[in-house]
């Protein structure tokens, strides 16, 4: 998998209430979620993002509420990937089972800034600022994940192994 995107940059400690306010989760549809997605951080994101955008964010992204629609509203904004020091477990299976990609890396949260051009190859971890040359290394995906996410998420690759027929080796 194979992400490239400009870079929004954002700090630690972004919590699931900036990422998707509560006030807006009587609904899960994406497209909805999508049109607030961190506006209480940035106000005007939404218009900034370009489909295949880049999060890069420091330590304890999406720390807070463990809510799924956080994950969901990022992916539906345009943004494919999102690169921080560390996330917030609860986030971060939450991520996986939506079909968020993201990787985990302090080096390139420490070099990347805002508006930079960054490739990511989730296959091999490999994050390359394109704006300075500078190359970074973050863990890749195992297998049964890279599987989860390539899928657009947990339900859908549970779907498409039913459909298959593949009940057995299914986490």
């Amino acid at each position: 998998m194979e992400f490239k995107g400009k870079v929004h940059r954002y700090g630690r400690d972004v919590d699931t209430d900036v990422i998707i306010p509560a006030r807006y989760l009587n609904t899960s549809e994406p497209s909805e979620l999508a049109k607030h997605c961190m506006e209480d951080l940035d106000a005007g994101f939404v218009a900034k993002v370009v489909q295949g955008d880049i999060i890069v964010a420091d330590e304890n992204f999406g720390c807070g509420s463990s809510r799924e629609h956080a994950p969901i509203a990022i992916k539906a904004a345009g943004i494919d990937v999102v690169i921080a020091k560390s996330f917030a477990r609860i986030f971060y299976r939450n991520a996986i089972n939506t079909g968020l990609a993201i990787l985990e890396s302090t080096e390139a949260a420490d070099a990347i800034k805002q508006g930079d051009m960054v490739r990511v190859d989730a296959d091999t971890g490999t994050i390359v600022n394109e704006s300075t040359g500078q190359t970074f290394q973050a863990q890749p995906f195992p297998p049964f994940i890279k599987e989860i996410i390539e899928a657009g998420g947990l339900i859908n690759r549970t779907r498409q192994k039913l459909a298959q027929g593949e009940r057995k080796n299914m986490p």
